[in-house]
């Protein structure tokens, strides 16, 4: 969410601190695409892609390609640092779910594999966050809210074929 978050600020549809401005401006402008963990996540991701259209949409193209659905949990999405820039909350998290242009990675991985992608994590000192799980419904995206709630989300992100 964080070059989603400077394209608005770009566009002057968000008033962002000084430091978070610069911060996030940068990553929409000079995108830090993950090799070294893409490398790394061989033979410990089953599928894995970057998120360029947005964190919800590019799931649901994994979704669609496996046949199967997920469950997010939105308190277990990284907000802290959007959060944290003077953006309105709405606005934090709209970027963050649907926002693109981030190339993070976006990955699937069995419960087996969790101690060994804690491991990678530490040593490439970059932060992971398990977001979710699949399930058996088929191409089936819902949020789950700290409350327990589940819904469809409201936006997925950019859409090529729209």
């Amino acid at each position: 969410g964080r070059a989603a978050l400077g394209f608005a600020a770009l566009r002057g549809e968000a008033a962002l601190h000084a430091p978070q401005r610069a911060e996030f401006v940068d990553a929409l402008q000079r995108p830090q695409p993950r090799v070294e963990l893409g490398i790394a996540l061989r033979g410990l991701a089953s599928a894995m892609l970057d998120v360029s259209d947005g964190l919800l949409g590019d799931l649901r193209h994994l979704l669609e390609c496996s046949g199967t659905g997920a469950i997010v949990d939105a308190a277990a999405l990284p907000m802290a640092a959007l959060a944290a820039s003077g953006a309105d909350a709405a606005l934090c998290r709209r970027c963050l779910l649907a926002g693109g242009d981030d190339y993070e990675l976006l990955f699937t991985a069995a419960p087996r594999h969790r101690g060994a992608i804690e491991a990678l994590s530490a040593r490439l000192a970059l932060p992971l966050h398990r977001i979710g799980q699949f399930t058996r419904e088929r191409e089936r995206l819902l949020l789950r809210e700290a409350d327990g709630a589940l819904a469809a989300p409201a936006a997925y992100g950019y859409d090529h074929f729209a």
